[in-house]
């Protein structure tokens, strides 16, 4: 007779120890975000001052920039030190390693979900391509984002004369998981989750290293009632159990069983977003769509492409994914970026970066921070503040396309654009066109050695890395080259001849 795994939610964080590695899941707007251990964890921190010294990992962004998510762990000495692959929902802790107060690393999403399935294996580490001459190669960084964190997480290696990243084993003691319903034995059903990624393998993971699974669900229910293609996690694996009848399937979420692919809700195409200079960049980076393309969207700007793609009724044109682990339907933004409305299939996470490292994507925008002269983009440390890139660095490595999107410049430029023509009416204070990025989180000499098309996409202008270096292919009507563009950038990109012109239609408010 296997014993009762459920408890009440206040004797969650006593399971948690000082020094314990604790494994975090989520994806952006409380997506399978375990908030209720999360929030018992940090009260009783704040009530008793334990635990103490933790290392927190997780593989994509967990919070609301405010309160939640990664923010419950974000006090002085209840963590000693975050593996993390996305950093901004979580300022606090942004500041926490900016300030050296804890050690910071950073490591590509996709790598630490499938090194959890490593970890679970017990072997030695997770062996792969993925982040070569990138900040996780420890002949740069090493991952590591501050000047506390001093240990080595990667290693370069040679197998066959190739050169490959080992990224060493981390044991998991405690992890703090979300799912839909439980039975009487503690099995875990994900069916009313957004997305799986990875669950499973975290919840493995911890098991084989002698560690704690514990989960929370929103129903207890019955032996039998979940059939055996229902139940995610098996309770052999699961430790303790929480229910929650108040949970969400995401911060702005109660329950939609089209987004947790239960049933297809069909819907009109959604409206055009307003006019703006993110739509300009994502009307350009829409061109380089063909039918038929296996393609994936990033975060911000990027997802306007998806939003386009929404509203011209086009969904059947292409196999939209998302590094959680879904496939198709209609992707939603913002705070809801990683949720699909009516997807077609949902595997765990590891498995879809299986895919995309071996190329599987055709095509994949996404955003930038920096660009310099060599191709090369920064988006996961920007002004010494601990960005992280989620599933980006696996994600533009390897697709056969890569159209970065963002704007020229940031912070206070001013345009005029809406009649088919931009003007520049005050430029932006930070330079994004730099000499040498701060931190390589894509190297433009891997993607020349691994013959990848690259392309830039700014509402100014459009580049093109080729073997000899970064071209400006594309200029806005209305644009001076020389002073809005070449007199705007640290370096000096090769200016094609003839410059082709962006088409007016991107730039007109109601094309």
């Amino acid at each position: 007779m296997i014993s009762s795994k459920f408890i009440d939610r206040a004797e969650v964080a006593a399971l948690i120890e000082d020094g314990d590695t604790v494994g975090l899941v989520g994806g952006g707007g409380g997506l399978v975000e375990a908030s209720l251990l999360h929030h018992e964890a940090e009260k009783r921190f704040l009530d008793k001052g334990k635990p103490r010294d933790l290392t927190v990992i997780h593989s994509l962004g967990i919070g609301d920039r405010e309160t939640r998510g990664l923010n419950r762990f974000a006090h002085e000495g209840m963590v000693k030190r975050v593996i993390g692959g996305h950093w901004v929902w979580s300022p606090r802790m942004q500041e926490l390693a900016r300030d050296n107060k804890i050690e910071a690393y950073v490591l590509p999403g996709g790598v630490m979900m499938q090194l959890m399935r490593e970890v679970a294996a017990k072997r030695p580490g997770l062996i792969t391509h993925v982040g070569l001459g990138t900040f996780a190669d420890p002949r740069l960084d090493g991952g590591r984002m501050n000047d506390r964190a001093k240990d080595e997480l990667v290693k370069l290696i040679e197998i066959d004369g190739k050169e490959y990243l080992r990224y060493l084993p981390i044991p998991i003691d405690v992890a703090l998981l979300k799912g839909s319903f439980a039975d009487d034995d503690g099995n875990v059903s994900l069916d009313q989750e957004p997305a799986n990624v990875e669950i499973y393998a975290m919840a493995a993971a911890a098991h084989n290293s002698g560690g704690k699974v514990i989960f929370q669900v929103k129903e207890r229910v019955k032996n039998g009632e979940l059939t055996a293609r229902s139940v995610r996690v098996p309770s052999a694996i699961v430790d303790a159990i929480v229910v929650d009848k108040d949970q969400r399937q995401g911060y702005d979420l109660i329950y939609d069983p089209a987004i947790s692919g239960e049933k297809v809700d069909v819907q009109p195409d959604p409206p055009m977003p307003s006019f703006s200079v993110r739509q300009i960049i994502a009307r350009r980076a829409h061109e380089e769509l063909r039918d038929g393309a296996v393609i994936n969207y990033g975060f911000g700007i990027p997802d306007e492409v998806a939003s386009i793609v929404a509203a011209r009724g086009e969904v059947g044109r292409y196999y939209q994914t998302i590094e959680h682990g879904t496939y198709g339907g209609t992707l939603l933004s913002g705070s809801l970026f990683g949720y699909a409305l009516n997807p077609t299939c949902m595997i765990d996470g590891p498995s879809q970066f299986d895919f995309y490292s071996g190329g599987g994507l055709d095509i994949a925008f996404l955003g930038f921070g920096e660009i310099d002269r060599h191709g090369n983009v920064n988006a996961s440390k920007l002004g010494g503040l601990t960005v992280g890139p989620g599933g980006f660095v696996d994600i533009a490595q390897n697709a056969r396309k890569m159209v970065f999107v963002g704007t020229f410049e940031a912070k206070g430029a001013k345009l005029e654009t809406g009649d088919g023509t931009l003007k520049i009416e005050a430029n932006g204070a930070v330079t994004k066109l730099v000499k040498e990025v701060e931190q390589i989180t894509f190297s433009g000499t891997q993607a020349i050695s691994q013959n990848q098309t690259v392309l830039y996409v700014t509402e100014r202008c459009v580049f093109e890395l080729r073997s000899d270096g970064v071209h400006l292919i594309e200029v806005a009507p209305g644009i001076d080259v020389e002073a809005d563009i070449l007199n705007r950038m640290e370096f000096q990109p090769i200016v094609d001849e003839p410059l082709l012109t962006m088409p007016s239609s991107h730039f007109m408010e109601h094309a």
